[in-house]
């Protein structure tokens, strides 16, 4: 096929030129680029000389590889490539990256979208379905696959080969049929602050209290399925499989931090949120030594206040909150009643407890516009 350009605004998409090479050199030098792409390290120019003069041309030449260069269209300056490779009939695979100074403007969305447009395009390349592939943790690729209506088909152990090793890989699909929007909502972690705690994103400088929290007795008391024994590499991936709850749609998770030292204090969530349904669960679990200090109340009041907050004003504008407590755990029970949620129920023999024994489960709720 002979190469074509497309316009999309503010940026080309467009045939490489020898002009790109320094720009292209710029980008795979990169550590970002080189930690989740495939381009030989160390990133020669003759690597990019090569790109331009031999791959590209080549892959449009046999039909391989739809390679564009994503230039400013009022400079033409390079800021980052996107390209199509066929996988057999009717599918492709989609890439694409940027220079550092073109990230954060929207630059890969337009071109993407211009680039599919294209490639569903009768008169363009009639493609069925668009695959997407990145490895996990490339956080970036995804949240531009999510905006594009990708459909999160899954995780992949050793998808993919970079340099000589296999890396777990996260798989996407886009019919030609399919909507070119987020399928649910990625869920942002706002920090918010109360009195007694501040609520934050888990970072992997927690996972030594958290080891502390889910090592402790009684937490294992009330939350049996933690895993026995539970180690750092446990809690590691708790913090990194958070990432994955928002990216989902499917909760929203904080650390709840000492306002002073900023030492994780316990775990608090809004999970199996409901778009539709407008409602959601709390979880908790407590550092020991955060006990008795008034933090899991004031951390679920801030849980409750965020959900009440409507979507144009930065909260979740949720309807209804609910929360279960095992019968015996009486501290989360003041919690819950406290932070305004009444008593709805009681599920007979439902929790299954530490010690293997099984209690009942009672059923907490708060409406936050009753009127809805």
């Amino acid at each position: 096929m002979e190469p074509v350009t497309l316009n999309a605004g503010d940026v080309i998409l467009r045939i490489h030129s020898p002009g790109d090479i320094d720009g292209i050199v710029d980008q795979c030098t990169d550590p970002e680029t080189a930690r989740w792409t495939t381009v030989p390290q160390p990133y020669e120019r003759s690597d990019g000389e090569s790109f331009v003069q031999s791959h590209v041309p080549i892959g449009w030449r046999d039909d391989t590889a739809y390679e564009f260069a994503i230039a400013d269209a009022k400079t033409d300056e390079f800021l980052g490539s996107v390209g199509l490779r066929p996988d057999g009939p009717g599918g492709a695979e989609l890439g694409f990256g940027l220079r550092r100074a073109a990230r954060g403007r929207g630059v890969t969305l337009t071109a993407a979208e211009a680039l599919l447009d294209w490639g569903f395009a009768p008169d363009g390349l009639g493609l069925e379905v668009v695959h997407w592939r990145a490895h996990i943790g490339n956080w970036a690729s995804r949240r531009v696959a999510w905006r594009l209506g990708f459909r999160m088909e899954g995780a992949v152990r050793g998808l993919l080969v970079s340099r000589g090793k296999r890396y777990d890989g996260w798989v996407g699909t886009l019919r030609s049929t399919d909507r070119r929007a987020p399928l649910r909502a990625w869920y942002d972690v706002p920090v918010l602050t109360g009195e007694r705690c501040v609520l934050r994103p888990f970072a992997e400088t927690d996972v030594a209290a958290v080891v502390e929290g889910c090592t402790d007795p009684q937490t294992r008391h009330w939350l049996s399925a933690l895993p026995d024994p539970y180690t750092p590499e446990d809690a590691l991936g708790y913090i990194q499989s958070r990432a994955e709850e928002h990216a989902s749609g499917r909760g929203i998770y904080w650390a709840a931090a000492d306002p002073e030292t900023g030492q994780c204090l316990g775990s608090f969530g809004l999970m199996a949120m409901d778009e539709l349904g407008g409602g959601a669960e709390v979880g908790y679990w407590m550092h020991p030594s955060a006990r008795g200090r008034g933090v899991a109340t004031d951390a679920v009041r801030l849980l409750v206040r965020h959900a009440t907050i409507d979507l144009e004003d930065g909260g979740l504008g949720l309807r209804r909150l609910t929360l279960r407590t095992a019968s015996g755990n009486a501290a989360s029970q003041r919690v819950a009643a406290k932070a305004g949620f009444e008593r709805t129920g009681v599920e007979r023999a439902a929790e299954k407890l530490g010690d293997g024994t099984f209690d009942d489960l009672v059923g907490w709720d708060q409406l936050l516009d009753p009127g809805a």
